[in-house]
C-alpha cells in the first residue's frame, strides 16, 4: 500500500469514500485518496466523458501537486508551456510586468506553468483511475448521513453506502444543497468569450509563447492570450460587462463581431489576436462569496462546489487541485469514526487560502504592475502545514 507522500504504509484502516463529480478536483481526489489507501468510487451524472470545456491555466502551484500526483508527465505531453507571464495596458500597449516563467519558475517553484485543454487534463486522470471506480450516468437525487456513514441515492432509485461523500460537483453542487440548502449562485455582470486561434494566423504578434494578459479600462474588460498545443495555437479569453447575457454554458456559440467590437479601443496587436478568430463561444460568469463551512458532519465540499472564482488569476482548476491532495493528506490514516474530525481539519487548512484568492480573483488587480507572486505560486499542496488535531 503507498501512502499520500509515496511511501509505504500498513495503516490498517480503509474507508470507503464517494466523490460526486468527475471533474478536475473530483478526479484529482480520487487519485489522491486511492494513494492514502482508500476505496473510492466517483459518480458523475454526464453518461460520457466530452470533450468540452475552457483551456485551462495550470500555474506552478497546480503543477506542482500534479507531479505528487503522478499525472503531471501525461499532462505535459499536449501542454504548452508559457515562457512569462506579461502584463500590458489595453489601449498603449505597455509593458506594466513581466514575470519568467518556463526553466525559472521550475527552478524557483519546483514546476513550470503549464496551459492545456481541461479534456486532456481529464484525460490524463481518467488514466490513472481505475474504471471500475468511476460511475456515469450517476445524478445525485437525495443525500443522508448518520454516525456511521453517508447514503447518497440517485435518480433511478439505486442507494449508495460510504463512510464519507465528497462534493466535487461544481458550483451547482448537489452536495453543497444537502449541506447548507438550495440558493443560486450570483451573476457578475461578466461575460467571457473563448476561441483558438492558429499561432501562423497571428505571427506578428510578439510574445505568442507568453501568458499575456492586456488590462482593459475597467476591471471587468480584459483580454488574455497563451499558448495551446505546444504552441500550435492561441487560446483567446476575453471578458466584458454585459448586463444582458445570463446563459452559463460552456458550448453556447457567441458573435466573433461583437467580440470585436468589445475591444475597438484594444491596442493593435490585441485586435489582431481577435481578428484571427473565426468563431467564439460566450459565457456568463457567476460566483459566490467565501463560505464560512465546507464540511458537515461526513460530508464535505472541494474546488467550485466550496469556492467558485473568477478567472482573473487563473486559479480555480489549481484551487481544486490542492484541495483535493490536503483533503487525501488529512483523511490518511483515519478510521471510520475519525472522519468527521479530519474532514474539519481540511477545511480550516484550506479555507483562508482558498478565500484569499476567490476574492483576489474578484478584486481582479494580482500582477497587474507586478508584485509577489510567490504567496501563490510557492504553495505545495504536498508539504503545506495540516490542521492540528
Amino acid at each position: 500500500m503507498i501512502s499520500t507522500t509515496g511511501r509505504p504504509t500498513d495503516r490498517p484502516h480503509r474507508l470507503t469514500i464517494g466523490i460526486a463529480g468527475a471533474g478536475i478536483g473530483g478526479l484529482a481526489a480520487a487519485i489522491a485518496l486511492r494513494r492514502a489507501g482508500h476505496d473510492v468510487i466517483v459518480f458523475e451524472q454526464a453518461s460520457q466523458f466530452a470533450r468540452v470545456g475552457a483551456d485551462i491555466n495550470l500555474t506552478p502551484n497546480a503543477v506542482r501537486a500534479l507531479d505528487g500526483l503522478g499525472v503531471g508527465e501525461a499532462a505535459r505531453v499536449t501542454a504548452a508551456r508559457p515562457s512569462h507571464r506579461i502584463s500590458r495596458s489595453f489601449d498603449s500597449g505597455e509593458e506594466t510586468s513581466r514575470l519568467e516563467m518556463a526553466d525559472t519558475a521550475e527552478q524557483k517553484y519546483g514546476a513550470p506553468q503549464l496551459t492545456i485543454h481541461r479534456a486532456d487534463l481529464l484525460a490524463a486522470f481518467t488514466e490513472a483511475v481505475p474504471a471500475e471506480c468511476i460511475q456515469l450516468g450517476r445524478r445525485v437525487q437525495a443525500i443522508a448521513q448518520d454516525e456511521q456513514g453517508a447514503t447518497v441515492r440517485f435518480e433511478n432509485g439505486d442507494e449508495v453506502r460510504m463512510d464519507a461523500l465528497i462534493g466535487a460537483d461544481g458550483i451547482h453542487s448537489a452536495v453543497r444543497t444537502a449541506m447548507f440548502g438550495a440558493e443560486s449562485p450570483r451573476f457578475t455582470g461578466i461575460v467571457a468569450y473563448r476561441a483558438v486561434a492558429p499561432a501562423t494566423s497571428v505571427a506578428g504578434v510578439p510574445n505568442l509563447g507568453a501568458f499575456t494578459k492586456w488590462w482593459g479600462p475597467n476591471p471587468q474588460s480584459q483580454i488574455v492570450t497563451f499558448p495551446l498545443n505546444r504552441g500550435k495555437d492561441v487560446f483567446i479569453f476575453a471578458t466584458t460587462a454585459q448586463d444582458s447575457w445570463h446563459l452559463e454554458s460552456w458550448t453556447a456559440p457567441g458573435s466573433v463581431q461583437e467580440l470585436r467590437a468589445h475591444y475597438a479601443d484594444y491596442h493593435p496587436e490585441a485586435r489582431a489576436l481577435l481578428d484571427a478568430c473565426d468563431t467564439v463561444l460566450k459565457t456568463a460568469l457567476y460566483e459566490r462569496d467565501p463560505m464560512p463551512a465546507w464540511t458537515q458532519g461526513r460530508l464535505a465540499l472541494l474546488g467550485d462546489a466550496a469556492h467558485p472564482m473568477l478567472p482573473f488569476m487563473a486559479q480555480g482548476a489549481g484551487m481544486a487541485i490542492e484541495d483535493a491532495v490536503v483533503l487525501a493528506r488529512h483523511l490518511e490514516g483515519v478510521n471510520a469514526q475519525g472522519v468527521g474530525a479530519a474532514l474539519a481539519r481540511y477545511a480550516t487548512a484550506r479555507m483562508e487560502r482558498a478565500a484569499r484568492v476567490q476574492l483576489g480573483s474578484r478584486g481582479n488587480n494580482w500582477l497587474r504592475e507586478g508584485g509577489n507572486a510567490d504567496w501563490v505560486y510557492g504553495y505545495d499542496a504536498w508539504t503545506a502545514p495540516l490542521a492540528a488535531q
